[in-house]
């Protein structure tokens, strides 16, 4: 009878340790290994002083998978540099559309939200390529009310690029 007893304790105690690895094996978070070169530095930046971080983006199509995930990179973006990052979009040719007020293509309505959300509670800059906007046969009055131009989409990526904005492509 002891060496029954002795026998079921032992594998009930080994049971416990086998479920207790796997429990905490099973309940620890996966996480990446940080990249020691991508860290932040410290910073002597006060909020308000300029950006230390600029990037720009081309919105040059209409699909909605395409534009979800330039949304989403600019979402963490901001999520991870706040007020430290200046982001600009550049929309040229079907991509214009989610700038205008009566979009001839259709948008998503997502879509069309996330963009004024971004132009006025984060002051991402939209801007529109006026070729484009002149071949749609749109005017100022058409787009939308945080939209800026250029008269060269194409060129306000270069200009931008020089005043020190890195293109992040899709």
């Amino acid at each position: 009878m002891r060496s029954v007893v002795t026998l079921i304790l032992s594998i009930t105690i080994s049971t416990l340790a086998f479920n207790s690895q796997a429990d905490s094996s099973a309940s620890s978070e996966f996480q990446l290994k940080p990249v020691p070169e991508l860290q932040d530095p410290p910073s002597d930046r006060f909020p308000g002083d300029p950006a230390e971080h600029k990037a720009v983006y081309m919105f040059n199509k209409h699909d909605a998978a395409y534009q979800t995930g330039i949304l989403n990179s600019i979402q963490a973006m901001i999520k991870k540099y706040g007020d430290n990052v200046e982001i600009a979009v550049v929309a040229i040719g079907p991509g214009l559309h989610v700038l205008a007020k009566k979009p001839k293509r259709e948008v998503e309505k997502l879509t069309y939200e996330r963009v004024a959300s971004f132009a006025n509670d984060y002051n991402v800059r939209w801007i529109a390529c006026g070729n484009t906007m002149k071949t749609i046969e749109w005017e100022h009055s058409d787009m939308r009310p945080f939209a800026e131009y250029a008269e060269v989409g194409a060129a306000a990526l270069m200009e931008l690029q020089e005043e020190g904005f890195k293109q992040l492509v899709w």
